[in-house]
């Protein structure tokens, strides 16, 4: 991942999406050590003070949790709460402007879903 640091997004925000998608993807499974802030300074170039921000927000969100000592490690219900969240906040807003923006095209439901499903078909190809 390349952080976008020119964007309008906080970096320890695209951190903690980051981590996010790698726990999504089972890169992380619950009860597994992630990061420490000063392996994500490194692993990104960014203060550590940055990517500690971005772990603190996912232990708030109890995404995470510590280990006095050993470091933080994912939630048994992370994986679930970051798809929950995700879907809600994320993929319906989405889906509410694509769907908004076909209606300023005059674009019908059946052309929609049908350029829907080619995306889908393109990503299962990929």
């Amino acid at each position: 991942m390349i952080l976008d640091t020119d964007g309008t997004k906080p970096i320890y925000m695209q951190i903690a999406e980051w981590l996010e998608t790698e726990i999504l993807q089972g890169k992380f499974n619950a009860d597994e050590k992630i990061y420490s802030q000063y392996q994500l300074a490194d692993l990104f170039n960014i203060n550590p003070a940055t990517a500690g921000k971005g772990l603190a927000m996912l232990l708030e969100e109890q995404i995470l949790y510590k280990k006095r000592g050993l470091g933080m490690f994912v939630t048994e219900d992370a994986k679930v709460q970051i798809r929950h969240r995700r879907i809600n906040q994320t993929l319906k807003k989405l889906v509410q402007e694509v769907v908004i923006e076909a209606q300023h095209l005059e674009v019908g439901e059946e052309e929609l879903v049908s350029m829907i499903q080619e995306s889908i078909r393109k990503g299962e190809q990929k």
